[in-house]
């Protein structure tokens, strides 16, 4: 085992109280307070900050008639195109509403499935003719005063 050997401590001394004294710009208040660091004139400088500030002049420019006549007639030219587009892109493609307007002329019976409505009927017996139409069609036919029908139900209705 080895021995501890004490250290002896060194005697208290009493030396000077530190001063302290208060941070930033209130060490040398003025007779009216703490002055500006900057002109007030003078622009805020953004150094290392990261926040980009416009150097344009921000003065509100008149937008002249001449400017409100232009941007009119760019848009009724935008719009006439779109218009020409659509119009012959529909042409090109075939028109569904040629084909969807005709209602079918042949007739059949059919027979209403569980959950199936008159729409959905409409739809499954028909499916390129307007679904109303044909739903007023079968009405028509079977005088139907309501569009409810049951499951299992025989109508006579227009099919294509």
């Amino acid at each position: 085992m080895m021995p501890i050997e004490m250290i002896p401590r060194p005697a208290p001394t009493r030396g000077q109280p530190a001063r302290v004294r208060p941070v930033g710009r209130f060490d040398r208040p003025g007779p009216r307070g703490p002055q500006p660091s900057r002109p007030v004139a003078a622009r805020p400088r953004y150094r290392g900050t990261g926040v980009l500030v416009s150097t344009a002049p921000h003065r509100p420019r008149p937008i002249t008639p001449a400017t409100t006549v232009g941007l009119a007639l760019i848009a009724a030219m935008i719009t006439v195109w779109l218009g020409l587009v659509a119009h012959f892109g529909d042409l090109l493609h075939g028109s569904s509403d040629q084909t969807a307007a005709q209602m079918p002329d042949r007739l059949a019976v059919v027979r209403v499935e569980p959950g199936e409505s008159l729409q959905h009927l409409a739809a499954r017996v028909a499916p390129d003719a307007p679904t109303g139409r044909v739903a007023a069609r079968i009405r028509e036919l079977n005088d139907l005063d309501s569009a409810a029908v049951t499951a299992g139900q025989t109508l006579i209705a227009p099919v294509g």
